[in-house]
C-alpha cells in the first residue's frame, strides 16, 4: 500500500490481548456492530443481553466451563475478537483433548483472524488441549456454527450470521469442516395442515388411549419445564458435540425465552401421564429485533422498544429450536403428533412458515422427517476443526 507521494505507508502489527476489565468487555461486544452494521442482513443482538451472556456472575455456564475473551487490535483499533473455551463436560463425553472457539468476528483480514486463532490455540494448549473446534458460543446449546450457504437473507433468532467470506478466512488458518448444520424452511399450507402422510402417523399414534399430546401447561409452568430439561438431556446425549445443561443454564434460558413463548407452540407428549417428548418453536423475534439496532433506550428514550413493540405484529415465522423423544419412545409417532399439534397451533396464531434449524447434516431421520412435512435445506452453517497447536 503506497500514499500519493509514493511513500510506503506503515500498518501497524496486530497484537491480541486478553480482555480486561469494563472497558475491554464493551469493546468486545460493540466489535459486530462496527463491523456488520452496513450489512443489509445482519440483526444487531441488544447489547445489555449479550453483557448477560459473557458476565460469569450472570451466564451459568461460567460455572462449569471456562471462557477467555481475546482482543485483536492494529495500533489502538479493535480490529477483531474471540473466546476460548474450555468445557469439561465436553471433554468427558467427546474428547478429552479438545477445546473450543467461539465469538469470533473479524474483517477480511487474513493477519488478523490468523492471530485470533493462533492466540485461542495457544491458550487453550497450555491447559492441555490438543484439538480446536468451532465456532460454539459456548456450547451447542448456544449459538454455533459458520454460516457457509444462505446469505441471501437475515438469520433467525438464536442462529448465527456472518459476513461470506468467513469460512475462507478460517479454511486459510488451516480449519476444515468438522459437521455441517442444516437449516430448513417449511412453508405453511393453505389450511394449516402437514401433508397427509404425517396426518396419518400422528393419527395413529393419538388412537392410542395411553398417548396425550397438550400444550404447555402455565399453571404447572415450573413442571412442564423439569420434564422438558429431562427429555432434552436424554434424547439429546449421544449427539454430535451435546453437552447435558445443568440445571442452572437450563432456567437461565428459560429466563431469558420466557416473555417470547407462547405455550400452543411448546407441546408435550405424554405416554400414560408421564412426559416423554416435547417440542418447541418460537416465534422468529429477528424479526422484530432488526428495528432496535442493538439498544432498547436511545439518551433514556425507550426508542429501541418501541420500535420492537411495532414490529412485532409483523412477525410471520417460527423457529422449531428444538425437540426430543426419550429414547424408548420413538417408534409411537410421536414426532408426527407433535408436529400435527404444534403446526395447526401456528397457523391458527398466523404465522406462514417455519424453520427447522438446525439439523446435523447425517442425521437421517431428521433430515428424511423435514423433508416430508415439506421442508427445503436453504441455509447451511458450519463447524470447524484444527489442531490447536
Amino acid at each position: 500500500m503506497t500514499a500519493i507521494t509514493g511513500t510506503p505507508v506503515a500498518i501497524a502489527p496486530v497484537t491480541v490481548t486478553p480482555v480486561r476489565g469494563r472497558a475491554d468487555t464493551t469493546a468486545f461486544i460493540r466489535r459486530p456492530y462496527a463491523l456488520h452494521r452496513d450489512d443489509p442482513h445482519w440483526v444487531a443482538p441488544l447489547e445489555r443481553e449479550r453483557r448477560a451472556f459473557l458476565d460469569p456472575r450472570r451466564n451459568p455456564f461460567h460455572d462449569v466451563g471456562t471462557v477467555q475473551l481475546f482482543l485483536a487490535r492494529r495500533g489502538a483499533a479493535v480490529v477483531g475478537r474471540i473466546a476460548a473455551i474450555v468445557d469439561p463436560r465436553f471433554n468427558e463425553r467427546h474428547d478429552p483433548k479438545c477445546g473450543h472457539f467461539g465469538l469470533f468476528e473479524c474483517a477480511d483480514d487474513a493477519g488478523v483472524a490468523g492471530a485470533l486463532l493462533d492466540t485461542a490455540a495457544g491458550w487453550l494448549a497450555q491447559r492441555g488441549l490438543s484439538r480446536m473446534l468451532g465456532p460454539l458460543s459456548f456450547s451447542t446449546n448456544d449459538e454455533c456454527g459458520v454460516l457457509v450457504d444462505g446469505f441471501d437473507g437475515p438469520p433467525t433468532m438464536m442462529m448465527p450470521y456472518n459476513p461470506p467470506y468467513y469460512p475462507a478466512l478460517l479454511e486459510g488458518c488451516g480449519f476444515t469442516k468438522a459437521k455441517d448444520l442444516l437449516s430448513w424452511r417449511i412453508p405453511m399450507s393453505p389450511d394449516g395442515e402437514p401433508p397427509a402422510v404425517i396426518r396419518r402417523v400422528a393419527d395413529r399414534a393419538l388412537a392410542d388411549p395411553g398417548v396425550r399430546v397438550r400444550p404447555l401447561d402455565m399453571a404447572r409452568f415450573d413442571a412442564d419445564l423439569a420434564a422438558v430439561k429431562g427429555i432434552y438431556n436424554d434424547a439429546w446425549a449421544e449427539n454430535y458435540a451435546a453437552v447435558p445443561m445443568t440445571d442452572a443454564e437450563f432456567d437461565y434460558s428459560v429466563r431469558q425465552l420466557k416473555p417470547i413463548l407462547k405455550p400452543e407452540l411448546l407441546q408435550i407428549a405424554e405416554v400414560h401421564d408421564e412426559p416423554v417428548a416435547f417440542t418447541l418453536w418460537l416465534p422468529d423475534t429477528n424479526q422484530a429485533l432488526r428495528a432496535a439496532r442493538g439498544r432498547l433506550t436511545t439518551c433514556g428514550l425507550p426508542i429501541g422498544l418501541i420500535r420492537i413493540s411495532r414490529a412485532a405484529r409483523r412477525i410471520n415465522r417460527t423457529r422449531a429450536i428444538t425437540s426430543g423423544i426419550r429414547k424408548e419412545h420413538r417408534n409411537r409417532g410421536l414426532a408426527a403428533a407433535m408436529y400435527l399439534q404444534t403446526q395447526r397451533a401456528a397457523f391458527r396464531l398466523g404465522y406462514t412458515e417455519s424453520e427447522f434449524s438446525w439439523i446435523l447434516e447425517d442425521n437421517r431421520d431428521a433430515n428424511r422427517y423435514a423433508k416430508a412435512v415439506g421442508g427445503i435445506v436453504f441455509r447451511t452453517h458450519r463447524l470447524y476443526e484444527r489442531a490447536s497447536v
